[in-house]
């Protein structure tokens, strides 16, 4: 059995490692830096450096490598290894302060969006001492940003960071006029649920649109797929239940949290919550947990799938993030209190996420876009495009009568005032979860449920993080003047909170009427990836980004365009995908059924007994029909297709294919369903759905 607090960090270089190896002048001017973000003296760095070695040295590792997130989605490292030659033929094993602190990446061939030509290839890594180096495999991994030789950031942990400062600047600013003198820090803290779909490894890899995409591009929907709701939170196979075995010991491993896991709602999908960690270091934990997924998949002979929507007609997968604020003294913000002074700074903390998120509407959306998640959003299985608040009926009822200034008499009958309106204290779990909202209030934390499952959770948390910095400040500008701080904090609640109302939604986010109603609203609809990024570069935007010193406006016009070319890439790709499986299996398949109806119209005639073949020819008629539809919507999608070397601009490629490519795309996709369907079971070149849903038995 393995003993889980023995394992838990082992191979991580954390706190507790660095108190036993470091000096404690050391360990105090590392932890200064930590918390406080002060420089680090190198002559300190050599020495955090050497420990660090000898650390990962004893735990296996002969190699170290920055370790960085650039804007491509997933992680980046270059490994190098310890050796350093010495006189004799024989090497030392070395590693620097120098070599921690700083690292020279070749950047030229990572996404940059025009922040810097390919021929300008240095890019720096500089060591991030917040989240903990670990070792994967025999590699020392350090957690570093990454940023070109001018200075620009070119990942997402960058700009993370800086929002986090933003946030924890406004949010102190706040808790002063509250009085509380105590806290130093404010920070933000996520538990993002991970969803993710197994299959086994010989079906998957029969078919390349996994292989290539991480999704099917065709497939006929099998007899059973979610209907029973029995796959949810059912029996976990034992196959499954070994794969979370070993994962769980690996993530432990690195002091990931890994906390509960079950199936989900689709068959082969599952889930994995962990317990909640600092925004950088959860962001970091996440990617590598996607990463680990996959390794722990293959040794179970099985593949891990990512894509949020793998298979058409069951659920896809999402990431809940699940977000919070917290003081270095231990305090939730969003924790209604016991008095009426903590319900009122309570009260500020709510109004500024409801206000930040009705004023960034579009850039909530934008944070989630993706070729993947434009599948997935508002397909009656995951939050509907269009960004709505669900904060729960007694909330709602709190929030209703501040704006109209009466008291409000929670479910035990108590008031509670705290000037002109009234917050009582409310239990976490007065009201039912709303699945179908994409913002929820659920008790003590935001749960922002439109994440992709394949996404880095970075973006959709430096939008959060800045434009509720952005709230924040205004208020604090506000009230820092006032002379009657309870009347004016009481006055700015009820108005902020009236002049947002519109984004507060307790109904069914799935229901046509809903869009109809957020309509009447005002609030906006932005389908797809297309719609959504050019909120990132409308004026508010990159106001409320280049205020908060989170983007430059060249940083955000450079992700504006490595978002575009990511969508129609993607697309792009899954488009020749398909031409090249129709091509190479499906037509020919098409083929030899209308050859094996023939020859058995023809043997039957044969016989010369007056056998009827009415059926038999008509089944021949229809399997024709299709093969030469098949073969004039196959034509369309590759002319189509090929048009795109004509053109240059990312907007107009991201338009084209969203609404030209797709579209063929799906018409191709119907007479193939139609042809799988008719097509024998042993004449058909791929594995079907019910083959790759129930592979993993």
């Amino acid at each position: 059995m393995v003993n889980v607090p023995e394992i838990f960090g082992s191979k991580v270089f954390n706190d507790d490692a660095m108190r036993q190896r470091l000096p404690k002048d050391v360990y105090k001017a590392l932890q200064k830096t930590i918390k406080e973000g002060s420089h680090l003296q190198l002559d300190m760095a050599n020495v955090v450096a050497e420990a660090m070695k000898n650390w990962a040295l004893e735990n296996g590792a002969t190699h170290f490598t920055h370790w960085f997130q650039p804007m491509t989605g997933v992680t980046a490292e270059k490994h190098d290894s310890f050796i350093s030659p010495v006189d004799g033929g024989k090497v030392l094993m070395e590693f620097s302060g120098k070599e921690l602190v700083k690292g020279e990446p070749d950047a030229s061939s990572f996404p940059s969006g025009g922040l810097r030509d390919t021929y300008e290839a240095r890019g720096y890594t500089a060591w991030d001492p917040t989240s903990y180096a670990f070792i994967k495999e025999d590699t020392l991994c350090i957690p570093t940003a990454f940023c070109s030789y001018s200075g620009e950031a070119l990942d997402k942990k960058t700009p993370l960071l800086r929002s986090m400062q933003a946030l924890d600047k406004q949010a102190v600013r706040i808790l002063r006029l509250f009085g509380d003198n105590d806290t130093k820090r404010v920070i933000t803290t996520v538990g993002p649920e991970q969803e993710y779909f197994l299959i086994d490894a010989d079906v998957y890899k029969k078919r390349p649109d996994l292989l290539y995409t991480g999704r099917t591009l065709f497939g006929n929907k099998p007899p059973k797929g979610q209907e029973l709701d029995d796959h949810y939170f059912g029996q976990i196979k034992p196959r499954v239940k070994e794969f979370m075995k070993d994962l769980d010991n690996e993530l432990w491993k690195l002091g990931i949290l890994a906390k509960t896991e079950h199936n989900e709602v689709a068959p082969a999908q599952h889930e994995l919550a962990p317990i909640f960690s600092t925004t950088n270091i959860a962001t970091d934990h996440n990617q590598l947990t996607m990463e680990l997924m996959k390794t722990v998949a293959k040794k179970h002979h099985m593949h891990c799938l990512l894509h949020e929507k793998p298979f058409d007609g069951v659920n896809g997968s999402g990431k809940h993030n699940n977000w919070s604020l917290s003081t270095d003294t231990g305090k939730n913000l969003l924790e209604p209190g016991d008095t009426p002074s903590q319900n009122a700074q309570f009260l500020l903390f709510l109004t500024a996420v409801i206000e930040a998120v009705d004023r960034y509407q579009g850039l909530l959306r934008f944070s989630v876009a993706s070729a993947g998640n434009d599948h997935r959003l508002g397909a009656n299985e995951a939050p509907p495009a269009i960004i709505s608040v669900y904060v729960g009926d007694e909330l709602d009822n709190v929030i209703k009568s501040i704006m109209e200034g009466t008291d409000y008499t929670d479910k035990s009958k108590k008031l509670m005032s705290i000037g002109a309106s009234v917050l009582p204290h409310i239990p976490q779990d007065t009201t039912d979860r709303n699945r179908t909202s994409p913002f929820a209030f659920t008790g003590n934390k935001f749960e922002f449920r439109s994440l992709g499952s394949n996404a880095s959770i970075a973006s959709p948390n430096i939008v959060l993080n800045t434009i509720v910095a952005e709230v924040l400040s205004e208020y604090a500008d506000q009230l820092e003047k006032a002379s009657d701080f309870d009347s004016a904090m009481s006055e700015l609640v009820k108005k902020h909170l009236t002049d947002h109302k519109r984004i507060i939604f307790e109904g069914n986010g799935y229901s046509e009427e809903w869009v109809k109603e957020a309509e009447k609203r005002g609030l906006r609809n932005l389908p797809s990836t297309v719609e959504a990024t050019e909120a990132f570069i409308e004026p508010e935007s990159i106001d409320v980004f280049t205020k908060n010193k989170v983007y430059t406006e060249t940083e955000i016009r450079s992700r504006y365009e490595i978002s575009l070319e990511n969508y129609y890439k993607q697309i792009n790709i899954e488009a020749q995908t398909l031409s090249d499986m129709t091509k190479d299996e499906i037509i020919g398949a098409g083929l030899r059924y209308e050859q094996f109806l023939s020859k058995t119209i023809n043997d039957m005639k044969a016989t010369g007994t007056g056998i009827p073949t009415r059926v038999e020819e008509k089944l021949l008629a229809q399997a024709a029909e299709m093969v030469e539809e098949l073969y004039d919507r196959l034509q369309k999608l590759d002319m189509d297709v090929a048009k795109e070397d004509d053109m240059d601009d990312v907007k107009e490629l991201a338009s084209y294919n969203r609404y030209t490519i797709l579209p063929d795309m799906d018409s191709l996709r119907e007479v193939i369903d139609e042809l799988e369907s008719r097509v024998p079971h042993e004449l058909w070149p791929y594995p079907t759905y019910g083959e790759l849903l129930y592979s993993v038995q």
